[in-house]
């Protein structure tokens, strides 16, 4: 890349390579989307198929007509979608974690990350294609309804790790958005429930940085694990408790956000490389320098509500990623030495590129 990646350019890039080339090539045509493409010549890397990844995928051509992709979206939203319903789906309403490319079950697993994109897809899905909303909604309420509680409030995740902020953050997401596409009170209920969480115990009240890990009463985890920051779900935690203050006029989620932010810039970011990276502890000394390209694009939608004169260098970091043989593709992983590793562009990714030019688009709206 000759010259730093633009806002106008990553939307250009966006529209005319991304969308086009995770579609034609990304979509499987016996059903749902493959979870990675090739570096050398964007051919499909076989892989099972997490549930994440149908949900990212039909959530992004969910936004992606709105956005001023003038391509089939609506029919790939459905591929993904479908793809979603008919193969992951447990008899409780849950979704599981995994299936094989023919849609045979791998890990029935309820992961409480996976409900959250679940509920996020059929949100954005329901919006874009309002005459699938009561099928959408009904789905919905019904994860809500199952999702396994915490008795110190929140809910558990799958696995030894039962108490982490970061699924919370997307189940937060999904609620803001199912609140947008069918207000409910269970959605509202939900968004007030994790923030209220959030400010409480998964920020740091000293600090103002967010953790990752915690014991049963939300208390940091025992051992390295309650000690990790991530400078990415710093801008993340910041953008989503933005969005939440301003609908509720809510000035102590705002103080929150704001600190978040700053968190995230100041400790967060190598000014070597221009790029966040992966880990702090909670010294805000750095954990793990590799770079993955994920919280350039939350650096991006954070900035955007925050600090407009730090736009251009967070998408200039984001561009360092894009700058790929076979345009469209992403790498996804930066060493410390500023080498990216070869490895095929993850689809997971393509829902955070998507929302930092969704982010870029309504700041520029606001302002």
């Amino acid at each position: 890349m000759t010259s730093p990646m633009t806002a106008d350019r990553l939307r250009r890039w966006f529209l005319d390579d991304a969308l086009p080339l995770w579609w034609s090539i990304g979509a499987d045509a016996q059903g749902g989307f493959h979870e990675s493409l090739g570096q050398e010549n964007g051919r499909p890397t076989p892989a099972p198929r997490r549930l994440r990844v149908q949900a990212r995928q039909s959530a992004v051509y969910a936004q992606a007509g709105a956005l001023g992709w003038n391509g089939p979206w609506a029919e790939a939203c459905a591929h993904g979608l479908d793809f979603l319903l008919a193969r992951y789906l447990r008899p409780d309403g849950l979704v599981r974690a995994l299936v094989a490319p023919d849609g045979s079950v791998l890990d029935d697993t309820a992961v409480l990350y996976d409900q959250a994109f679940a509920l996020y897809a059929m949100a954005e899905a329901g919006r874009a294609l309002p005459h699938r909303l009561p099928e959408l909604e009904a789905h919905a309420l019904g994860i809500r309804a199952a999702l396994p509680r915490n008795p110190a409030g929140g809910f558990l995740e799958a696995g030894a790790r039962r108490y982490q902020s970061n699924p919370h953050m997307h189940l937060l997401e999904a609620a803001l958005s199912w609140e947008a596409t069918a207000p409910n009170p269970a959605w509202t209920a939900l968004a007030d429930e994790i923030a209220t969480l959030a400010q409480n115990r998964f920020i740091d009240a000293e600090g103002g940085y967010l953790r990752e890990f915690f014991a049963a009463d939300w208390s940091p985890a025992p051992g390295p694990d309650g000690r990790v920051v991530e400078p990415g779900h710093q801008f993340e935690w910041a953008w989503l408790l933005e969005r939440y203050a301003r609908d509720r006029k809510h000035a102590g989620a705002r103080a929150k956000a704001l600190k978040l932010y700053e968190v995230g810039r100041t400790r967060g970011v190598d000014p070597a490389r221009g790029v966040a990276f992966n880990a702090m502890d909670d010294t805000l000394a750095p954990l793990d320098e590799t770079a993955r390209l994920w919280p350039q694009t939350e650096r991006i939608k954070a900035a955007a509500l925050f600090a407009p004169e730090d736009v251009a260098p967070a998408v200039a970091g984001l561009g360092l990623y894009l700058d790929t043989a076979v345009r469209g593709l992403w790498f996804d992983r930066m060493r410390p030495d500023g080498v990216f590793i070869d490895e095929p562009a993850p689809a997971s990714s393509f829902y955070h590129i998507a929302g930092a030019v969704a982010g870029l688009g309504a700041a520029s709206a606001i302002r």
